[in-house]
């Protein structure tokens, strides 16, 4: 994928997470006619969006972006609350935080094309490398975990039925990620047939996530993995852990406005993962792709890289837990 086409995919999926849902009951508008929209409204130019060594134009260019974010962005919310009686699906003010965010010191990914892959090791090993901005693979540093072996989709659905207040949860407080998929909310994934739960033949894809801040869900899950072994003694854990299960889709790149440093268990099958700096750093860094499987630990710094998944075999099922530390 090339600078130029990958700038672009950036800002169409940032697009896509107001304007998915839109798109599938409007057949009048197109990806390319807001993608061009939006585009001219910020006079965008490909593949930079910024010129390079030229601050006052990016300054006004930025001043223009707040502004014109300033009036979609509610607008956008409002009207798919009122059209789908749901809640928007990415906060309000994603977007202000894209267009806002600091300029990137292009260290983080400054002749960096691929993550480190170490193998399992001990915390103190893992020291150097606890706050890294580069990505890196910790193989088999999962794979004891108990969640290995026993969390899956029907594990999942049971445990959510016997509290069903955390379902609740997710319309008060949580996060529900549909990304592709035609499901609206975590009941409407627990409701699936058993034969797209399994994605027998014939049966549509499909690939959610969802914060599972539940004290009563969290407690239980948590007895299927521990704080993972290789993090700092004094790293602390959320009280929000994320989950990520189902095949042949994945999430559409973003940037994370998260306070802390990631790390994510490959519980079941493979992921693949697309990485690319922010655009600012076009001209000096790189995007580059790699992929985890089962037992793996990935720690990336996605409040810094551009990032975007998909499942890497066709047909397999993935599952992965995700978390904070710092």
């Amino acid at each position: 994928m090339d600078r130029v086409k990958l700038c672009d995919q950036i800002l169409l999926q940032k697009l896509h997470l107001l304007s998915n849902e839109v798109l599938r009951t409007n057949r009048g508008i197109t990806e390319r006619d807001m993608e061009e929209a939006f585009k001219q409204s910020i006079g965008y130019r490909a593949p930079r969006f910024f010129p390079q060594n030229d601050g006052i134009l990016a300054i006004v260019y930025s001043a223009i972006f707040v502004v014109v974010l300033f009036i979609i962005t509610p607008f956008l919310a409002g009207f798919l609350e009122l059209a789908l009686g749901m809640r928007c699906i990415v906060p309000n003010n994603y977007l202000i935080w894209e267009a806002t965010r600091p300029v990137s010191n292009c260290d983080f990914c400054r002749g960096v094309d691929r993550p480190i892959i170490l193998q399992n090791l001990t915390c103190e090993e893992f020291q150097p490398y606890a706050y890294s901005s580069r990505p890196i693979i910790i193989k088999r540093a999962v794979s004891h975990w108990p969640a290995v072996r026993l969390l899956n989709y029907t594990f999942l659905k049971d445990l959510y039925l016997k509290h069903p207040a955390a379902l609740d949860s997710l319309h008060e407080d949580c996060q529900f990620l549909h990304f592709k998929s035609n499901f609206q909310t975590l009941r409407d994934v627990f409701r699936m047939s058993d034969e797209r739960a399994e994605f027998r033949a014939g049966q549509q894809p499909w690939y959610v996530g969802w914060s599972n801040c539940n004290p009563a869900v969290l407690a239980e899950l948590r007895k299927l993995y521990p704080k993972p072994h290789f993090l700092p003694d004094d790293a602390e854990m959320p009280n929000t852990d994320f989950v990520f299960l189902g095949y042949e889709q994945g999430a559409v790149m973003h940037i994370d406005y998260i306070p802390r440093l990631m790390w994510q268990a490959q519980l079941r099958g493979n992921k693949s993962w697309i990485l690319a700096p922010t655009p600012e750093c076009d001209a000096e860094c790189r995007s580059f792709s790699f992929y985890v499987e089962p037992g793996d630990a990935l720690l990336v710094d996605t409040r810094l890289w551009y990032h975007g998944t998909f499942i890497h075999s066709k047909g397999e099922f993935s599952l992965t837990i995700q978390s904070e530390y710092g």
